[in-house]
């Protein structure tokens, strides 16, 4: 049976992939991703061949993949973080029924909404909602819904994708709609970097963080009404009658 293994990196460093990540990685012929990817992927094994297509281009990276395995290759195709969290598994599972002798097999990842919670402290505790600030792929309206869903359900809020060069307010346009639901002081953190060389993270009331400027390396935390800054880091209670 021809294979491709659909494999979330986590934030790309070795120490932070799964082992079974690790060991399909290293059972196959060829790894597939953004560049992006496939370099960290050839910092930890030189002699692994990779091939890669640029942002947009992620049809037909999923389509190389397919043909890669259809010459007899075992494929490992690449995302970071969890490929079913805002990657490609659903579009690879979408193309699958035009290669029918090709299996498909995921591997689960680390999500940044995940390492970038251990880095800042226990913010994910109780129930949480992750959402993603780009419309590229989702209309700003939609967005706007769930950001006011998630308010008034006083979830707390993991945001991927809080700004860009051509997105530079969408944080500051979050936090206003947040803001109508959510006490100013709501405590608040951005993890910069996950995993990576410069890795950070910063401490904010949702009103300051409404000024703060962003961009893709980074992903938010907003807690809910329960959550607390302790020495330093964002701790939700496991339930609204803790302390």
């Amino acid at each position: 049976m021809k294979q491709i293994y659909i494999i979330g990196m986590g934030p790309g460093k070795y120490e932070q992939m799964t082992v079974e990540a690790i060991r399909k990685i290293e059972e196959s012929d060829v790894v597939i991703g953004y560049t992006v990817y496939t370099d960290l992927i050839k910092e930890i094994w030189p002699d692994k061949e990779c091939l890669s297509t640029p942002m947009t281009k992620e049809y037909e990276r999923c389509v190389i993949a397919f043909e890669e395995a259809m010459k007899g290759k075992t494929v490992a195709f690449v995302c970071s973080g969890d490929a079913g969290v805002y990657g490609l598994t659903g579009l690879m599972l979408g193309i699958s029924p035009k290669y029918k002798e090709v299996g498909v097999s995921t591997v689960a990842g680390v999500t940044a909404a995940l390492s970038g919670a251990a880095i800042i402290g226990a913010p994910l505790i109780h129930d949480f909602a992750i959402i993603s600030l780009s419309d590229l792929l989702t209309p700003w309206e939609k967005i706007e819904k769930r950001l006011e869903c998630a308010a008034i359900g006083d979830f707390c809020i993991c945001l991927y994708n809080p700004g860009s060069k051509k997105r530079v307010d969408y944080l500051q346009k979050a936090c206003e709609i947040l803001l109508k639901h959510k006490d100013k002081n709501t405590p608040c953190a951005i993890a910069k970097n996950i995993g990576r060389e410069g890795e950070e993270y910063s401490i904010y009331s949702l009103l300051e963080l409404k000024d703060v400027k962003v961009g893709m390396f980074e992903t938010v935390f907003i807690g809910n009404s329960m959550t607390k800054v302790i020495e330093g880091k964002l701790v939700t209670p496991r339930g609204y009658t803790n302390e």
